[in-house]
């Protein structure tokens, strides 16, 4: 590809659910801007518009969805039929890489989108801007190696990924889980997988923290702990498990606790926490703008274990105490355990999570953090860098090398296998 005045990218971000997928689309779009990058993002997330977005990023809002089940998908807020809706988002996206003609198509998590809505854009690149770098983002885990089989196999996934993906880019390390092995990925798509490593947050000043620290009210001698559980669609049992273990707390302790809702608790879950927390004078918040400096300031987070809560506590070195839930995907669990496992987290199972677990947990992650804060200390997250390092790849190499640039970045293991742009092309 030739060098061009200014580059573009174009980033999708389907956001049925919850703050994760727009969270993880912000950290690596913040991260990849430069000088004559320009980055655009598709998201469906109802509070895009409560981020700062920096120059040389925007967001172009679809109709926002809901999910009913597995395979239904409701209209958030406009009251039109479903699929009058879903034919607004897909000609949304399709004209908007029209006309943005972007050099490299980032699209996270679901291969065709939601209901297929990405497909027609991935099929008019590769028809029409074949120069166009195609890019899946997978966070490490999906769900269980039964779930995912069936559903791609079903949905012809695989061979999505082998005809219109140029790279699948996996947030995650190889050694921790396998995706490969797991979900049983063939050799024509694997060979252009690329194990970025886990995506790093910005870490606040030690004066951001102190400073927040000091509005949260601290003492010295004080501990702070938040609790918080993402969009908080499905958090009230974290919170009801933690408020009950405040109210059967016999003793006063030495210790601040913020509790955040986040945005789409259901309304008379929410109110209910906001009255159990002012009884017990803890501050409780609907949404909070810079989370990553609470996160910084606290001494324990309680929290379900998102990819991107994680990635953000192991950036700060901040505690982490995980209730992964299980249903409807088990991606959670799976992480929690497999990060339980090398002393990156504590966690409790969701049919566990009651006061006195919580009790018990919380107070010896406080007394005893040492074994997780060390195993924090040494874990390296490489997938800001290793991105940049294809963002480099893309601008200044030609577009034959770009594919076996990518065989050879495993997190320094090299993957089998080498097929060129050229051979894919031929795929299609």
């Amino acid at each position: 590809m030739s060098r061009t005045p200014t580059y573009n990218i174009l980033m999708y971000s389907h956001d049925t659910y919850g703050l994760g997928h727009i969270r993880r689309t912000m950290a690596i779009a913040s991260q990849l801007r430069e000088p004559n990058v320009n980055i655009l993002i598709l998201t469906g997330s109802p509070i895009a518009g409560r981020f700062s977005f920096p120059d040389q990023i925007d967001f172009v809002r679809i109709p926002g969805m809901i999910k009913k089940t597995n395979e239904e998908y409701l209209p958030l807020s406009i009251k039109i039929n479903a699929q009058h809706a879903l034919d607004i988002r897909k000609n949304i996206i399709t004209a908007t890489a029209k006309t943005f003609k972007p050099h490299l198509f980032i699209v996270d998590k679901e291969p065709l989108g939601l209901k297929k809505e990405v497909l027609p854009t991935l099929q008019w690149l590769r028809r029409c801007q074949p120069n166009t770098q195609t890019i899946l983002g997978l966070r490490d885990i999906m769900d269980d190696r039964h779930t995912v089989r069936k559903e791609w196999k079903k949905k012809g996934i695989y061979d999505i990924l082998d005809t219109l993906y140029t790279e699948i880019w996996v947030y995650g390390n190889r050694e921790f889980y396998d995706p490969i092995e797991e979900y049983a990925i063939p050799e024509c798509v694997s060979r252009r997988m690329v194990f970025t490593g886990y995506i790093p947050r910005k870490v606040p000043s030690e004066s951001q923290i102190q400073k927040i620290r000091k509005d949260q009210g601290l003492q010295c001698g004080e501990k702070l702990i938040v609790v918080t559980t993402g969009g908080g669609g499905d958090g009230y049992c974290v919170m009801d498990a933690y408020l009950s273990m405040l109210e059967r707390e016999p003793r006063p302790s030495p210790i601040r606790n913020v509790l955040i809702t986040g945005p789409f608790m259901p309304k008379q879950e929410r109110k209910k926490v906001f009255k159990r927390a002012r009884k017990l004078g803890v501050r409780t918040y609907h949404f909070y703008r810079n989370m990553e400096k609470l996160l910084a300031a606290a001494d324990l987070v309680v929290s379900m274990g998102g990819y991107n809560t994680i990635c953000e506590l192991l950036s700060l070195g901040t505690v982490p105490l995980i209730v992964p839930r299980d249903t409807p995907r088990k991606e959670q669990l799976i992480r929690a355990r497999i990060f339980h496992h090398r002393n990156l987290v504590e966690y409790i199972p969701w049919s566990q999570c009651g006061a006195e677990r919580m009790r018990e947990k919380v107070f010896t992650l406080l007394e005893n953090p040492e074994a997780i804060t060390g195993a924090m200390s040494r874990f390296q997250m490489t997938g800001i860098n290793t991105m940049r390092e294809r963002l480099k790849a893309f601008r200044g190499l030609e577009p034959d090398n770009i594919c076996h640039q990518a065989s050879q970045t495993d997190n320094g293991k090299r993957l089998k296998g080498d097929r060129s742009v050229t051979d894919v092309r031929k795929a299609i």
